[in-house]
């Protein structure tokens, strides 16, 4: 029985791993639990497209051979539980690159991407507010210096709901100056779920993994600043290029909450209360014939010498030390260049982007 036949017949998998971008209509997911369904409003537009991102991350192939049987169902019980799916393996093995696959699979538009590192806070994903920008505003406004952009009419009715006369320069907005971060867009009110990538959790703060339990629990969040302004709405910037959304009574709550794929390198624990909110996933090393086929999809052709370059990666994975995807691919693309000569010199630069990473040089 085919994956597609399979997924025909249980009806819960819809999610297959091969790549293909999605027919029309769109995938629609299984209905949520009862305890992981929301009801924010109101709904927002599609999210931009993500292919070209998608392309880099995935190549132009049609499959994607690093999932068995067991890996895909573990994604799909996430997908039908609406919970984060927690992905642990050695760095560089693909971790974050199923977030793309899914995006593009599913075909749920652009990935937001959230990238940890050991000062990040959960206010960065969430929005940020550029208060000395809107103190200046105000101030130049205030001094007659036209130093705002003046707000269409319309715009100032698509946000409280009121036509207002078109009467010269109006105080700046407040919401002009809140950005909502990727944790806090794919908490916007979309009619389908948006993918957040929430990348390397395990090098942040050790009170993150915490902070984030209230806000993966309840699809929900409020934007502090736009609460004291007591506004019935107010227009904020998104994390999507050009993005906006309208925020209610300062509050953003999900329709259909995210698909949210959370890689970790193993360098830490998390807390039990944080890991019982989310499925995990082990992704284990590619094989060698796992290896080729991912060759072969990014650079769409098998070059002479590829199969001499995986059985050493393979050779210094089972060695020990860390090794990434992308150091092999660096070595086919550059010993397949014209010119170049694999041996001699050309040998110590092929040693040099294969080394172990581990060894911190």
């Amino acid at each position: 029985m085919t994956p597609h036949e399979q997924t025909a017949r249980d009806g819960w998998r819809v999610f297959e791993a091969t790549g293909f971008p999605p027919g029309d209509p769109l995938p629609a997911l299984p209905p949520p639990p009862p305890w992981r369904r929301f009801h924010g409003s109101p709904a927002q537009p599609p999210p931009p497209d993500g292919e070209a991102a998608a392309l880099r991350r995935l190549g132009p192939g049609d499959t994607i051979p690093q999932l068995g049987p067991d890996e895909i169902d573990v994604v799909n019980a996430a997908l039908v539980l609406r919970r984060p799916l927690l992905v642990t393996g050695p760095p560089g093995i693909g971790k974050s690159s199923l977030a793309y696959l899914l995006a593009r699979e599913l075909g749920l538009g652009r990935v937001l991407e959230w990238n940890i590192v050991s000062r990040t806070v959960l206010r960065d994903g969430l929005h940020t507010h550029d208060a000395m920008g809107l103190a200046q505003a105000i101030a130049a406004w205030q001094a007659g210096l036209g130093g705002t952009v003046e707000r269409p009419a319309a715009q100032d009715a698509e946000a409280d709901g009121t036509e207002r006369p078109d009467d010269g320069p109006r105080p700046p907005a407040l919401g002009d100056f809140i950005t909502l971060g990727p944790l806090g867009t794919a908490l916007l009110p979309y009619d389908r779920p948006r993918v957040l990538l929430i990348d390397e959790l395990d090098k942040s703060d050790i009170d993150l993994p915490n902070d984030l339990l209230h806000v993966l629990e309840n699809g929900s969040y409020d934007v502090p600043e736009l609460v004291r302004a007591a506004a019935a709405s107010a227009r904020v910037h998104t994390a999507d290029p050009g993005g906006h959304a309208l925020v209610r009574h300062g509050r953003v709550e999900c329709r259909e909450f995210p698909v949210v794929v959370i890689t970790s390198n193993g360098e830490r624990e998390f807390p039990a209360a944080f890991r019982r909110r989310c499925i995990p996933l082990e992704m284990r090393p590619p094989t060698r014939e796992q290896l080729l086929a991912i060759v072969e999809r990014h650079l769409t052709t098998r070059p002479e010498g590829t199969e001499a370059l995986v059985d050493l990666f393979v050779q210094r994975v089972q060695g020990g030390g860390t090794h990434a995807l992308d150091q092999l691919l660096n070595a086919v693309q550059l010993t397949t260049a014209g010119g170049f000569q694999a041996d001699g010199d050309g040998r110590k630069l092929v040693e040099l982007l294969l080394r172990d990473l581990a060894k911190g040089r």
